[in-house]
């Protein structure tokens, strides 16, 4: 089932465009308007490279998860899909878990060609922490596939489902530390930042990247979003089989 949904993945351009395609761009283009000098006042203190690959590493988590997954979930409930599922052998919470893991995939994927394209194009630093990147990486991938799977059993249709998903990219990226420097935002939007997931993505990897171990509060916030996200998935199939 999990391949099955990766080749669905790959046949729909425009979600593959926003996952894998885009954060290269919006790379290059930070990248050429910010240049490779480090500025003590922002992006604390490092190279405008090194500071922003991980930030798109973390975008390109979120964006697999709240935009290719909810729309995928929400089409199947509204095409009758997850209820012929009930019909059948197989639980709709196969069907979850196949689309979850389809997202790690393919924001691993969208991960290690930013990372490439960062190091061999612009010269950005390697992690000096693998370990604690690749398992900083994994969890903000998951915690992001589980908000995706939320998303797509509260959202009525997969044009919404698409829609908030488009919404919630750019947000991500104005706000989430992938877009103007925090430091340069007025009061409010840097305050709106601390309740951006992606912000704390990006702190969570950043850390090892850096050398700097793990970031309480990131991972904090990150484990509460994947179990918080997994509990109300549960809770939503069972009450709609109970339905």
């Amino acid at each position: 089932m999990t391949w099955v949904e990766v080749k669905l993945f790959i046949r729909e351009p425009l979600t593959v465009l926003f996952v894998l395609v885009l954060p290269l761009v919006m790379l290059y283009v930070l990248n050429g308007v910010f240049g490779s000098q480090p500025d003590p006042s922002v992006w604390q203190g490092l190279p405008p490279i090194d500071f922003y690959t991980s930030a798109y590493v973390a975008l390109a988590a979120a964006t697999a998860g709240v935009l290719a997954l909810p729309v995928h979930l929400a089409g199947y409930r509204e095409q009758g899909v997850l209820r012929r599922f009930r019909a059948s052998a197989v639980r709709p919470a196969t069907l979850v878990a196949a689309h979850m893991a389809v997202t790690v995939l393919i924001a691993t994927a969208g991960a290690v060609l930013l990372t490439i394209m960062s190091v061999l194009v612009y010269d950005a630093a390697l992690p000096e922490d693998w370990v604690g990147v690749i398992a900083a990486f994994l969890l903000a991938a998951l915690s992001f596939a589980a908000l995706g799977a939320l998303l797509g059993f509260l959202l009525p249709t997969a044009r919404a489902a698409q829609g908030l998903g488009v919404l919630l990219f750019f947000l991500f990226l104005m706000l989430g530390g992938a877009g103007p420097p925090r430091e340069v935002l007025p009061a409010a939007l840097a305050g709106a930042s601390n309740a951006i997931p992606v912000t704390y993505a990006a702190e969570l990897l950043r850390s090892p990247w850096t050398g700097n171990g793990w970031d309480g509060p990131a991972l904090l916030f990150m484990v509460t979003m994947l179990t918080v996200s997994l509990g109300l998935t549960a809770w939503q199939l069972r009450r709609e089989s109970e339905a």
